[in-house]
C-alpha cells in the first residue's frame, strides 16, 4: 500500500492561495479514486489542467475474443507478439474478462509524441526485458529488468526505453491494486513478516513541470475505446503535490520467499491483491526441508479461478518444454500439477532459480484472437505420460 508520499513545492495549508515567486496563481487538483473516499493526492499546477482545445477522434480498441468460454489448457508463446514501433499499438491483449486484462507489449520506441491516460484501469507493467524512464505528471520512475511499474488510473504519463528490445507483461485492473491486506497491520504499515516493506517500494523522485503553452495530444482510454484530445498547455505542469495516490515500483528482486518444510501453496508469493484477482511472484529460493518432502507443487483443482503463469527465468522445476516469455493458462475446473517426470526430478534438489509472474482471476478469462496467433495448440495434451 503506498504511504504518504510528498514532491516539489507545496502550501502549508489545503485549499489555500498559492502562488509563485512571480505572484501568479498555482492551480490546485484533487487527483482521487472511489469518489472522494479512496486514495487521493492534491497537485499544484502552473496553469488550469483543464484547458482542452480540441477533441480529435475516438475509436474502438476493445481485444476481440476468439473464445468466449474457455475450458481448454493453454501455452502460449509470448515472445512471438511482434515488436511494434509505437507503445499503444504494441500492447496486445491475450486474456480478458470483465475485471482485468492480461497484455504482451513489445514497443520499440519510447513514447513520446503524445500523452497517455487510462481512465478504465490501474495498470501493472512487469518489466520483463528493457529499461528506461516512466515519465508522469506526479514525477518520474527509473526501471529496469524485474521491475513492476504500478500505476494508478488516470495517470498521465509517456515512457522512455533506452533500446529497441523491449518485452512486458501488463495487468490493467479495473479494480483497485493493492499489496495484500494479510501483510499490513491496521496501521497500513508492512508487518515483520510481510515479503517485503515500504523500503522496496520507490515513489517517483523526479518531477518535471513545463508551463509551456501550445498543442499536446493526450489519449485517453475509457469504456475500451480510445479518446484524442488536444490540451492548450502541457500536461506536466505540477510544481509540487502530496498524498497517496501515484505511481510506484516493485522489484521482483526485492520480494522475499517464504519457505517450510513442505511444499508451501501459491499464497506465499501473493505479491499484489485486489478484489477479483491477485499477481503473484516466484523467485529464486530454498526448497522444502523436510527429509522426504516433495519440492514439485502437488495437483490441485482449479475450482475458483483461472491462473495464467508467465515464465520470466530459470528452470521451471515442474513444467516441461517450457521457454522463457512462455504463458500457460489453467482454466477453472479442471486439475493441474506437474508435468511427467516434474515430481520425480523434484525429489532431493535443494533450490530453484525460476522466476516467473502469476495471476489468479475469480472469474474465467476470454481468450483473444491475438492469443490464438501465439497459442502451441496441444499444451492440453502434455501431461499424457
Amino acid at each position: 500500500m503506498p504511504r504518504y508520499h510528498t514532491l516539489g513545492t507545496i502550501p502549508p495549508k489545503r485549499h489555500t492561495i498559492f502562488k509563485s515567486p512571480e505572484g501568479n496563481h498555482y492551480y490546485e487538483e484533487l487527483f482521487g479514486t472511489i469518489g472522494f473516499d479512496g486514495m487521493s493526492s492534491l497537485l499544484y499546477h502552473t496553469h488550469r489542467p483543464t484547458q482542452v482545445k480540441e477533441v480529435l477522434k475516438s475509436y474502438n480498441v476493445a481485444p476481440k475474443i476468439a473464445v468466449e468460454k474457455n475450458m481448454k489448457a493453454m501455452s502460449l508463446n509470448g515472445f512471438q507478439v511482434p515488436a511494434m514501433d509505437d507503445f499503444l499499438e504494441s500492447r496486445k491483449a491475450i486474456l480478458v474478462n470483465n475485471d482485468c486484462q492480461i497484455i504482451l507489449a513489445a514497443p520499440r520506441k519510447s513514447l513520446r509524441t503524445y500523452f497517455y491516460k487510462n481512465t478504465d484501469s490501474d495498470e501493472v507493467i512487469f518489466i520483463h526485458k528493457g529499461k528506461g524512464k516512466l515519465r508522469t505528471f506526479l514525477g518520474n520512475i527509473d526501471f529496469e529488468y524485474g521491475d513492476y511499474l504500478v500505476i494508478p488510473r488516470g495517470m498521465i504519463y509517456q515512457i522512455d526505453f533506452d533500446k529497441e528490445d523491449n518485452r512486458l507483461f501488463i495487468v490493467e485492473s479495473k479494480h483497485p491494486i493493492y499489496t495484500p491486506k494479510r501483510y499490513r497491520n491496521w496501521f497500513g504499515q508492512h508487518l515483520e513478516y510481510a515479503p517485503y516493506c515500504e523500503r522496496d517500494m520507490h515513489p517517483p523522485n523526479e518531477l518535471e513541470t513545463y508551463s509551456d503553452k501550445g498543442d499536446f495530444v493526450l489519449k485517453v482510454k475509457k469504456q475500451d475505446y480510445m479518446h484524442e484530445y488536444v490540451y492548450g498547455y502541457h500536461p506536466f505542469s505540477v510544481v509540487g503535490w502530496d498524498g497517496y495516490n501515484y505511481p510506484y515500483k516493485f522489484s521482483i528482486h526485492d520480494f522475499e520467499p517464504i519457505t517450510g518444510r513442505v511444499h508451501q501453496p501459491p499464497p506465499v508469493h501473493q505479491t499484489f491483491e485486489t478484489s477479483a484477482f491477485v499477481i503473484c511472484s516466484f523467485v529464486p529460493r530454498l526448497y522444502d526441508y523436510h527429509s522426504k518432502a516433495i519440492p514439485a507443487p502437488y495437483n490441485h483443482s482449479n475450482i475458483d479461478s483461472d491462473e495464467v503463469l508467465y515464465y520470466v527465468d530459470g528452470d521451471f522445476m515442474s513444467r516441461n518444454n517450457i521457454d522463457i516469455g512462455q504463458i500457460t493458462l489453467h482454466p477453472a475446473g479442471i486439475p493441474h500439477g506437474p508435468h511427467p517426470g516434474a515430481m520425480e526430478r523434484s525429489i532431493g534438489q535443494t533450490e530453484t532459480e525460476e522466476l516467473a509472474v502469476m495471476v489468479d482471476t475469480f472469474k474465467p478469462l476470454m481468450v483473444t484472437e491475438e492469443a490464438l496467433k501465439i497459442d502451441t495448440g496441444d499444451y492440453h495434451l502434455s501431461w499424457l505420460e
